[in-house]
């Protein structure tokens, strides 16, 4: 991608100039931002996906009880009779990680791929009747948010009382100050910084909107996910020395930790990070996990005389010294690196960049076709 060409996916402005002016620091209506845009899967498509095992989706309800809104929210797979009939007002349908099961919708979230792979997630698909919506609320994430059939007006604002309505099945802000607010028709785009507040509600019903969103990890969460993969490989990293005390002497205070136990503790963790390629390869393989429920079709043959081309399920990342797919590692250098990383970054390599290959990569993307990773290109 062309990061200095100017899109209409971005009003007119390059991807470059969008990252300084607009990515986490402020709002962007975009009008026509995908030009004649028509819905990427039909409602009966979408209501079949949300019916699936493997997919993640979510029905949210408005209900009138004693003269006041209430909420109702379940989880699915849902049965098409299980979801509310079309002539009735105030219900929405949320179907995650659609770009995983759909070619059409997968392309569309790859011209966001001017944000790094790390950090985009998934893109959503919001099936609205008239008046549908989730309530006012902030997403943690930057979010696209992409009309794909109908209308829907939206109210956004910049709040500082973040406070939640309690008792609630889904997170509506107490006290939501909008500021502005515009009508997408289809076509048209909003992107939005992370706690941004906004309410999108369906104009006229029959209303899809794409949701692109982006993985936004908090500190502990990741600190969490390093530790767990640090304990996992302790025996490799650090070995199996026991704690040595020859010259332990007798004690008067026997529930006293020795200070040379605090310290041989210390030393077992830095020796755990002494390899400074040890944290990139943790991170990478938790970047590139795939979601629980994201399964592969195992045992393919794949030939590699006419390329080959990732799966749309598959998450491939790299650093300097590895190269990273579906959790796990692999350590690169030299061509192999090189051709491995323009698989990463365009997720395919032609007949003739696999024909230069070294034996070692083509047996590497054999195994990887094998486990449904990649397909013939």
């Amino acid at each position: 991608m062309n990061v200095d060409q100017a899109l209409p996916l971005l009003a007119g402005l390059t991807p470059q100039v969008f990252m300084k002016r607009h990515w986490q620091k402020k709002p962007l209506l975009i009008r026509q931002a995908v030009p004649g845009m028509q819905p990427l899967l039909d409602r009966a498509a979408l209501f079949e996906l949300a019916g699936r095992d493997d997919v993640e989706s979510r029905l949210v309800e408005q209900i009138a009880k004693k003269g006041e809104s209430a909420w109702r929210f379940r989880h699915g797979p849902f049965a098409r009779r299980a979801l509310p009939p079309l002539s009735r007002a105030q219900w929405t349908l949320l179907v995650q990680g659609v770009d995983l099961h759909e070619d059409a919708v997968h392309a569309l979230m790859n011209q966001f791929r001017f944000v790094p792979d790390a950090r985009l997630d998934d893109l959503m698909i919001s099936y609205a009747s008239d008046g549908g919506g989730v309530g006012p609320h902030f997403d943690s994430y930057d979010v696209f948010l992409l009309q794909a059939q109908g209308r829907r007006r939206w109210r956004i604002g910049r709040q500082t009382d973040l406070s939640l309505k309690p008792n609630m099945p889904v997170k509506i802000l107490a006290n939501f100050v909008p500021e502005q607010e515009f009508v997408l028709e289809p076509g048209d785009m909003l992107y939005l910084p992370p706690r941004y507040a906004h309410d999108g509600v369906a104009v006229g019903g029959d209303c899809m909107t794409y949701s692109i969103g982006f993985r936004s990890a908090q500190r502990d969460e990741m600190a969490r996910e390093m530790l767990q993969r640090l304990a996992d490989d302790a025996l490799a990293l650090v070995g199996e020395a026991r704690y040595p005390d020859p010259q332990q002497s007798a004690v008067l205070t026997p529930a006293a930790i020795p200070e040379s136990l605090t310290v041989f503790a210390r030393q077992a963790l830095l020796a755990a990070l002494k390899d400074e390629k040890v944290l990139p390869r943790l991170l990478g393989e938790y970047l590139t996990e795939p979601k629980s429920q994201v399964w592969f079709d195992a045992n393919a043959k794949v030939k590699l005389s006419g390329g080959v081309v990732l799966d749309r399920r598959t998450r491939m990342m790299y650093d300097q010294h590895h190269v990273f797919i579906n959790g796990e590692s692999y350590r690169a250098s030299g061509a192999d690196a090189r051709l491995m990383r323009r698989l990463a970054d365009a997720r395919c390599l032609d007949a003739q960049s696999v024909a230069k290959s070294s034996e070692e990569a083509k047996v590497l993307l054999r195994s990887w076709g094998e486990d449904g990773w990649l397909q013939q290109g």
